[in-house]
């Protein structure tokens, strides 16, 4: 997949979904598959195009750094399997944030992306202000000809799906409605570095994450996993398409006076060296939150509880027998 923050390197003519997309949750991707079931798509006389924003804007109106559900790399691992050809990274800068509705689609996706046709969610703004409504984009696009898709906001029992209830999802700990919402499991996506090697003299070697420091990060304790183990070149995840089972523990480590956050993942049944590989460590169920052990006896022998409820937890039921 193309990685472009210039105009003038993107690929065109383009279909577009235009959005933050913080997470690709399912209601992103409603937006989304518009792009790839174009008729342009289709016919190969457009690329199926995702434009966000770099930074985030509310990071770039209040100064402050933002948390993200996926930060860049990841977003583009997700957008790449899903058949997007293309990610369009505008910087939002002063100069963007300026632009008027109007100009933004004439001089960003008319004449820098040519867009064909443009998908957007209900409750998309843009424009100096946020001025520009989705009812706004699409008149003015009609103007030049061109079909804009508004997608409606996805509901998940009567509740709107959107980033900012999955991050209020996972910090209470509730994977079950974060993953519900996502449409699969969050993940961490982080390189493989040398820890202090505990894991490994309580029977259980880990291989600790190095994270980018923008990652949201769940509620601290111990999940059951399944991880991809990939190679990485700049935002680019090249992934193994088998996955291995584990466990992950997220947190200070307060049993040996941890002072850092560190994630850990142990993967079950493997031998091999991961060090620099990189990891998509997927989380399929919250086991429990992290405490403090009076000896390394009883935080391995909560390892090896952990262990089982997270096998529990990621075997597959039985499947019943058919009816002769």
């Amino acid at each position: 997949m193309q990685i472009t923050s210039s105009l003038a390197n993107a690929l065109t003519p383009t279909a577009v979904a235009l959005g933050n997309f913080d997470g690709i949750h399912q209601g992103h991707s409603q937006v989304i598959r518009p792009v790839l079931s174009s008729p342009f798509t289709t016919a190969g006389s457009a690329v199926p195009t995702v434009v966000t924003f770099n930074p985030h804007p509310q990071e770039f109106f209040s100064g402050q750094p933002r948390c993200l559900l996926t930060p860049i790399a990841e977003k583009a691992f997700y957008l790449e399997q899903m058949g997007i050809q293309q990610l369009v990274l505008l910087p939002f800068n002063r100069e963007l944030a300026q632009l008027t509705p109007l100009q933004f689609v004439e001089e960003i996706l008319i004449q820098g992306l040519q867009v064909k046709q443009i998908s957007i969610g209900q409750d998309f703004c843009f424009g100096q202000g946020r001025a520009g409504t989705a009812e706004m984009l699409q008149a003015i696009a009609e103007h030049h000809g061109i079909t804009v898709a508004i997608a409606p906001l996805k509901l998940l029992q009567a509740t709107r799906v959107s980033s900012s209830a999955i991050r209020q999802a996972l910090q209470a700990g509730d994977l079950q409605a974060a993953n519900a919402a996502l449409g699969r499991a969050y993940s961490l996506v982080g390189e493989v570095v040398k820890g202090q090697q505990l894991g490994r003299t309580l029977g259980f070697p880990t291989a600790n994450l190095r994270l980018p420091p923008e990652k949201f990060l769940p509620h601290q304790g111990v999940y059951a996993v399944r991880v991809q183990i990939c190679d990485r070149a700049e935002l680019h995840l090249t992934c193994n398409a088998q996955s291995w089972p584990g466990v992950m523990n997220l947190g200070h480590r307060p049993t040996v006076e941890g002072t850092q956050l560190i994630a850990e993942v142990h993967l079950f049944d493997w031998t091999g060296d991961l060090y620099g590989k990189t990891l998509v460590v997927n989380l399929e169920a919250f086991i429990r939150p992290e405490q403090k052990f009076n000896s390394l006896e009883q935080l391995k022998a909560q390892i090896q509880q952990d262990c089982k409820a997270a096998i529990a937890h990621l075997t597959p039921p039985p499947t019943a027998p058919s009816p002769l």
